[in-house]
């Protein structure tokens, strides 16, 4: 257990065994003093508070913060959907997909879910789009493998066989989306989504490596704090941390 103080109090959060790699690390920096004062650099209101940026300690008014790292990053750990993104949930913050296809994690910069409530029609619409995700990935992955013979098609404007590949492509798609099952939340996530409330379009997609045990009134306060454009707290909220019980 961590016992993050901050300028609006306390809160303690539970590391999850299943993720050792994110755990050693947040259990290592911890106790070389990292964190202290270091600030919750990005608040953005019913959805998450974010801190763990070293360049924030000490950062003047107006100074643009979140690109401060360890210099290394930790492969992901999805324990998924064992672990989700409810309220209270303890995750990685990471570089996007685009420069980062393998999803992996800063080496100390992290935030705590506060998220919404939803509504049951709402997750099931997420479902639906999570569904059409998964097929886009699918083609997108086997189009790249037929990347050449897509070119030379091209490049000939064979459009009949520009057609009949694609059609082929569709069709694997649609195999392959079937042999994986339709993307469904478990009845622990619809139950928590819908009465605690948490960020489930973030499943599956950020590495969540504990949760929030004591102190979600102080998410509460830190989340309903001022911010400036760049989702900066107006009144710095900073934080030292120390280790209270390991795991």
């Amino acid at each position: 257990m961590i016992k993050i103080q901050t300028t609006l109090g306390d809160i303690t959060v539970r590391l999850y065994d299943e993720t050792p790699k994110h755990r050693d690390n947040f259990i290592k920096l911890v106790r070389e003093g990292f964190y202290d004062g270091t600030l919750f650099h990005r608040v953005i209101k019913d959805f998450m508070i974010q801190g763990g940026d070293p360049e924030s300690k000490g950062a003047p008014k107006g100074k643009a913060l979140g690109t401060g790292d360890t210099g290394y990053t930790i492969p992901a750990e999805f324990v998924y959907p064992k672990y989700f993104h409810k309220r209270g949930a303890l995750s990685a913050a990471r570089l996007g997909d685009e420069v980062n296809p393998n999803r992996e994690s800063s080496g100390c910069q992290f935030y705590i879910v506060w998220g919404k409530v939803y509504k049951p029609q709402e997750l099931k619409q997420m479902e639906r789009q999570l569904e059409m995700q998964q097929e886009q990935t699918i083609f997108n992955a086997l189009a790249k493998e037929h990347r050449d013979e897509i070119m030379t098609l091209r490049r000939n404007r064979d459009r009949t066989g520009l057609q009949r590949l694609q059609d082929e492509l569709v069709e694997e798609t649609q195999q392959k989306s079937k042999q994986m099952g339709k993307p469904k939340f478990t009845e622990e996530q619809v139950k928590a989504y819908t009465t605690v409330g948490g960020t489930p379009f973030l499943d599956n997609q950020y590495t969540v490596f504990g949760e929030v045990v004591d102190g979600l009134d102080v998410v509460e306060k830190i989340q309903n704090v001022e911010t400036s454009r760049d989702d900066r707290p107006k009144d710095d909220v900073s934080m030292t941390m120390t280790i209270v019980e390991e795991g």
